[in-house]
């Protein structure tokens, strides 16, 4: 689930599109810096926007400069970072191990099992560094994957432990300002990103067996298209939660 949130492109202004591949930069160096070239294959745009977020709200000091890399080698590119791009930094590698280990559960995905081995030390480490937040990870998955197992009829409960997860990692430090605010963001966004991804795994969920939310209503009276409508009206609904 990990993916969704992607800036569009197209609608940024130059200024608005250097500041982002600024951020996006600054978390590849952060990422590599505190734990290694190989988490370096965690980076996503989910934590870019956390970046920006974050920064944008707390307004912390930034540090930047120019620099060349393996993807970049001919030229500079710009990067900036802040203390939230550490913390996204852990976080990107706590949700890439955790959905590596969701990949080789549901699909005994070897080559997921062994980029996941290939991450534990660093997870390890991102755990003692930031244990609220990774205890509210494990916990909230183990509690979404004993849902999916027992293939929970309400097909909300899982988006909503979804949502618990992300407003968990989208809340660094708790503070009386921005605080409860930013959690309850993340607790939209999350349950917004589960029903999507519901959605769009729906074909596929169906032919493996695989647990989905929108499947768990194939018993009851809805029709396809009462059950397309209750779909577009949870994500408006969520959507809305999002731009409030």
């Amino acid at each position: 689930m990990i993916g969704f949130v992607e800036a569009a492109f197209s609608a940024l202004s130059e200024e608005q599109l250097r500041r982002y591949r600024g951020a996006y930069c600054g978390l590849c160096r952060t990422l590599r810096e505190r734990c290694g070239n190989v988490s370096r294959l965690t980076l996503n745009y989910d934590m870019t926007f956390l970046v920006l977020l974050l920064s944008s709200m707390y307004e912390p000091e930034e540090e930047g400069g120019t620099g060349r890399c393996v993807i970049h080698p001919v030229r500079a590119r710009e990067w900036w970072r802040s203390r939230y791009t550490e913390y996204a930094a852990d976080m990107s590698v706590a949700l890439a191990y955790y959905n590596l280990l969701d990949d080789w559960t549901d699909d005994r995905n070897v080559l997921a099992l062994g980029a996941a081995k290939l991450l534990e030390k660093e997870y390890a480490e991102v755990k003692l560094r930031r244990p609220v937040q990774c205890a509210a990870l494990e916990d909230c998955l183990k509690e979404l994957s004993g849902l999916e197992t027992a293939c929970s009829p309400a097909p909300d409960a899982a988006a909503n432990c979804f949502g618990r997860l992300m407003g968990a990692l989208f809340t660094p430090e708790e503070d009386s300002v921005w605080g409860s605010g930013i959690r309850a963001f993340g607790e939209a966004l999350g349950r917004f990103i589960y029903m999507m991804d519901a959605c769009l795994d729906e074909e596929r969920d169906r032919k493996r067996g695989s647990y989905n939310p929108r499947l768990s209503m194939d018993g009851g009276e809805m029709t396809e298209e009462e059950k397309a409508a209750w779909a577009k009206e949870q994500l408006i609904m969520k959507y809305t939660e999002l731009n409030r």
